[in-house]
């Protein structure tokens, strides 16, 4: 079966894959913080080190980090410490460091982070990112916000970028069908994807939904693919006080090729979130030949470009007019979809790899300069 890795862990396997592979003339040591699974060492010139302790908890991290990693660094001496998710030793020394934040959600809505990691990361994020020797990030807005929250010259930032599940397609007019029948019994259905967090803002889109249906003479539906998180107690007064509460359908987490078949039956993805550093599921709804309905704050709009539909995240109504544009018009869907169709060769992990290993060569030739 498919799998499908959340958003840090999908951004290293794919990159650092794609990378080993177009560079056979270096060496690659990975480094592990618990027993690895063979898939992960993408070719004869990774050497893989397991060291511990295993960093389940922001303490194990810091002593993985400042006390286990230095002895094993020292011994290998890398000419460059690359970081896919934005630590490294407090006190690197002698060697270059490249360090990806992917954005910094914590910093403006730490409700989404629980308390313990929203302590440590909000410790160690902007230390690493003074210390390193460069950082790359995956928007535009992200590199302005990191330069400007942690008084980091935007000159010592580049910008890659994410790129799609390989399961995400357009699929056919059976399939649709058969997929709405199978899941909202034969209805058209709008999906959000993504874990199920305060920035988020699903309390406010099930309620923009309401608006929607209370003016829809449809039965719609709204599909909400995604794993809870934390504080996801408005979430659920939402939920349970909608009077369109049974044509909501909460699925949890699911295998990869379900959610893109679910994806691709949809009416349109729902993403208004307060925040986004990049938005995935943007990417993949253009994949799959499905129209957007985005917030017009954070990355979204530099990311959706011309290929979504903006509304207000703060506004219901907003959210609502979106709903019923794409609902009801069906050559605006087609005008959405043919845009991102051009607009997703924009974000590829092949493109990704390629802006990584500019940075690693830029962060290299600074360093002996």
């Amino acid at each position: 079966m498919p799998e499908r890795h959340g958003g840090l862990n999908a951004f290293a396997v794919h990159t650092l894959k794609r990378m080993v592979t177009a560079h056979p003339e270096h060496e690659f040591i990975f480094l592990f913080d618990r027993p690895y699974d063979e898939k992960f060492i993408f070719g004869h010139n990774v050497i893989p080190e397991v060291v511990s302790p295993p960093t389940r908890h922001p303490l194990l991290q810091y002593l993985w980090f400042n006390l286990a990693l230095p002895p094993v660094l020292k011994k290998h001496r890398p000419d460059l410490f690359y970081s896919p998710d934005g630590y490294a030793p407090l006190r690197l020394k002698n060697i270059p460091s490249l360090l990806v934040i992917h954005d910094i959600n914590f910093h403006h809505y730490p409700a989404s982070v629980p308390l313990a990691d929203r302590i440590y990361m909000n410790y160690f994020f902007p230390r690493c990112a003074r210390q390193a020797t460069r950082l790359l990030t995956v928007s535009e807005f992200c590199k302005q916000d990191i330069a400007a929250s942690f008084h980091v010259p935007a000159e010592k930032i580049d910008v890659t970028c994410n790129g799609p599940g390989e399961i995400f397609e357009p699929i056919n007019d059976n399939q649709k069908s058969q997929i709405r029948r199978q899941y909202t019994g034969g209805e058209e259905y709008f999906i959000y994807i993504g874990a199920i967090l305060p920035r988020k803002n699903i309390p406010r889109m099930i309620r923009a939904f309401e608006l929607f249906r209370k003016n829809s003479a449809k039965k719609t539906k709204m599909v909400i693919a995604g794993k809870k998180m934390c504080l996801t107690q408005e979430v659920e007064t939402s939920y349970r006080h909608s009077p369109f509460k049974n044509d909501i359908l909460f699925t949890g987490e699911l295998p990869a090729d379900v959610l893109g078949q679910l994806l691709g039956a949809s009416l349109a993805l729902v993403l208004v979130s307060y925040f986004e550093g990049f938005g995935i599921p943007v990417v993949e709804a253009m994949h799959a030949g499905v129209p957007v309905i985005a917030s017009n704050v954070t990355a979204l709009p530099e990311i959706a470009g011309d290929a979504a539909l903006f509304a207000d995240p703060f506004s219901e109504a907003s959210i609502a007019g979106a709903m019923e544009k794409i609902a009801a018009d069906a050559s605006l869907r087609q005008q959405l979809i043919a845009r991102g169709h051009e607009r997703k060769k924009l974000y590829t992990w092949e493109k990704a790899a390629t802006l990584i290993w500019q940075s690693i060569e830029k962060t290299i030739k600074q360093t002996l300069s």
